[in-house]
Formats: structure tokens, C-alpha cells, sequence
């Protein structure tokens, strides 16, 4: 759809998840202007489209965004549709100008100010953009997924939602990571899983336990403090996280071999419409699940800001030096190893809106159309 209208705002946050909620509320807290644009229907539905089973990797008392704790049992797992409902009260709760239902298409720049371009018939115009959009948008498939006997089932990842969409029979999972793990062990109780791909360590505790309510704050303050870009660590180690090989945190090798997961060799490619493995044999499978992980998209910013090797945009802190008033929030090891978790936005975006603060505006702080305060919620907080 051509777009026929055109809104001219100071800030514009594309992406309604974790990362811009978080940026939304230090917008509000600094009185500035702006609107979050959010493609799903509702605020959290990027979280309902994963697979029903899924549960935080953090406890509850880490799973708050800026200014409201998550409810509950501080040691109790959020399930998947729980965190969607937090997300989506939290925007209520703090009186965001979120847009649902608005699919960004083209972000470029003027030579005066950012064009944003979407599906919908308004287009904007901002001094400032954060895109908070997420990191994990275009799945990977290896090219000859498509070789296949079409009466082999396969899906990706981000498509499995449960048992009940494979056919019957053996499954072949590619990819060991903690996706793969967790689906594993999941359709062991009803089917044979083959498990293909190397194992990527684990954490050496069951987060579940009692004992991680000691080890548990540990590992976060070293997510949040120790593995960063300014230190030797963190800077050898975040080449590792953007290849996505993160341990295993909740499934241990253990739990695969107890759930009768049998382990095989990575997959090379297809003979006679199979999976074929390394050491030549034939997967006898009917179904194959992807967990081979997910690549950024970027191609609807035209914006000269990605470095050549990795893609990754030329930014520090999720500021752009080279495109004043472009910013980042929710990347991948952006600045720290929690940066893209729920931990970690709410420090980068305050970062961010602190720098964003700083620059000149053509636009008055809380005049455009959708300023906003933040009231302190419903809740008081």
C-alpha cells in the first residue's frame, strides 16, 4: 500500500518488544516525543509465536523491564504467553504511544531527517530512530532443505509450536543448541529424536534448583558487567555469541542421553531425498526440525552503518557516530553479553535516550502529536 500520509515526530522507536518498551519508558521519563511502532497485532506477540512450551531462561525476579518488577514467585520461570501478558500490561502501565499492526518496510534519511516507510498509510518523519526490531528475524537453512522427499516434514524453529504438527515418526533435529535441546527432549516422550550438531557446553548448575538462587545473580552480573565490549573477555568471547553458541542453560547432556535422544553426526547435505550425515549414513527420518538459528534483517534500512564483515551495525552503545540520531537497542551482544536479554535492554536504552537527549532537535520536547508523560501506572510504581 502507498503510503498518503506524512507524521512528522521527534523520535521514532521501531519495534515494540522488550528492547523497545525499555526504550519507550526512558523516552517518557525524559519528556521527549515519540511513537513505538510494532508490527504484531498486540504488544508481546512476537513471544506468542514461539513454541508453547517454551519458559524463560531467567527467573522472575530478573524478567522486569524498568520501573515494574515481574509478578510472581521471584524464582518461578515465566512461560512464553506469561511474558507476552507482562509485556503487553507493561506498555499499558506506562502509558506508551505503542502502534501495533505497523510494519516498517524502509528507513533511509533525507539529508534532513529519517523517513520512515510503512505498510500502512502514514509515513514519518523523525530527528531520532531507535531500532529496538530484534535481532532474530530471518531464519538460516542450509540451500539443500530444499532437496528433501517432499514427504519428509520440516520446519524451522521459529514455525515449530508443537509435537502435534510433525507426522508420525522418527525426527532428526539439526542444531544442539539450546533450542534444539529443549525440542528434543520435548518430542523424545512421543517419538525416536536424532539430535545432529556438536554439543556447545553448558552451564555447570540446574537453574531450577535451589542452589542457582546463589550462582543465578552471579551469572547475570557477569552478563551485565564483567562480559563486555571494554574488557579482554568479553571482547573474545562476543565473535562466539554472534555465531550462536551459547551453553546450554536449562537442558543438560544428561537429560538428552536420560531422554533417550540419540546424538548423531552434523548434516552434510541429501542422498535419495534424505539428510545425509558426515560419516555417510542416511537419516531414516520423517520429520526434520531446523534449529540452525536466525540472521539479522537489515535490508529495509538504507543507511550506510553496517560493517562489510559481519553485517553488524557501526555502532557504540547502540550509538551510530557516523548517522547522528540513528541508535540501537536489543542487538546482539550490542555493548554487553545481556544486551539482547531482559536484563540488559533497560541499561542500553537509558544509555541511548541519554545520548539522544543531548542532541539538538528541531522538535520542542512533548509537543508532537503522541508525547507522552509517564504517570507512575496503575500500579504506582
Amino acid at each position: 500500500m502507498n503510503t498518503e500520509l506524512t507524521e512528522r515526530i521527534e523520535t521514532v522507536v521501531i519495534g515494540g518488544g522488550q528492547a523497545g518498551l525499555a526504550t519507550g519508558y526512558h523516552l517518557a521519563r525524559a519528556g521527549r516525543s515519540f511513537v513505538i511502532l510494532e508490527a504484531g497485532e498486540r504488544v508481546g506477540d512476537s513471544w506468542r509465536a514461539r513454541w508453547d512450551s517454551l519458559r524463560l531462561f531467567s527467573p522472575a525476579r530478573f524478567d522486569g523491564l524498568p520501573g515494574l518488577p515481574y509478578p510472581g514467585p521471584a524464582w518461578a520461570f515465566p512461560t512464553r504467553d506469561e511474558f507476552a501478558d507482562y509485556l503487553q500490561a507493561y506498555a499499558g502501565w506506562a502509558e506508551l504511544p505503542v502502534r501495533t499492526g505497523i510494519r516498517v518496510r524502509r528507513l533511509s534519511y533525507d539529508g534532513t531527517r529519517y523517513v520512515v516507510e510503512t505498510d500502512g498509510e502514514t509515513r514519518y518523519e523523525a530527528e531520532n530512530v531507535v531500532v529496538a526490531a530484534g535481532y532474530d528475524r530471518l531464519s538460516k537453512m542450509p540451500a539443500y532443505a530444499g532437496e528433501l522427499d517432499p514427504g519428509v516434514t520440516q520446519l524451522h524453529a521459529v514455525d515449530y509450536r508443537g509435537p502435534g504438527q510433525l507426522q508420525d515418526g522418527p525426527v532428526l533435529i539439526v542444531g544442539a543448541g539450546n533450542s534444539g535441546a529443549d525440542i528434543a527432549v520435548e518430542l523424545a516422550a512421543s517419538r525416536r529424536v536424532l539430535l545432529s550438531g556438536p554439543h556447545p557446553g553448558q552451564i555447570p548448575w540446574r537453574i531450577e534448583r535451589r542452589a542457582s538462587r546463589v550462582l543465578t545473580p552471579v551469572l547475570f552480573f557477569l552478563f551485565r558487567h564483567v562480559l563486555t565490549v571494554r574488557t579482554p573477555m568479553g571482547r573474545r568471547l562476543r565473535p562466539k555469541v554472534l555465531a550462536h553458541s551459547a551453553p546450554l542453560i536449562r537442558v543438560k547432556a544428561a537429560d538428552l542421553k536420560a531422554a533417550g535422544v540419540e546424538r548423531v553426526d552434523r548434516v552434510v547435505g541429501v542422498r535419495d531425498g534424505l539428510p545425509e550425515l558426515a560419516d555417510g549414513r542416511r537419516a531414516e527420518v520423517a520429520n526434520v526440525l531446523w534449529c540452525t538459528g536466525f540472521r539479522p534483517d537489515t535490508s529495509w534500512i538504507d543507511l550506510p552503518v553496517f560493517d562489510g564483515e559481519d553485517g553488524e551495525p557501526a555502532q557504540r552503545r547502540g550509538v551510530v557516530p557516523s548517522q547522528p540520531g540513528l541508535y540501537f537497542v536489543g542487538r546482539l551482544f550490542q555493548y554487553a553479553m545481556a544486551s539482547s536479554m531482559v536484563q540488559g535492554v533497560g541499561r542500553d536504552a537509558e544509555h541511548v535516550v541519554r545520548h539522544l537527549s543531548a542532541r539538538p532537535t528541531a522538535v520542542p520536547p512533548a509537543v508532537a502529536p503522541d508525547a507522552v508523560r509517564l504517570g507512575g501506572g496503575r500500579n504506582g510504581a
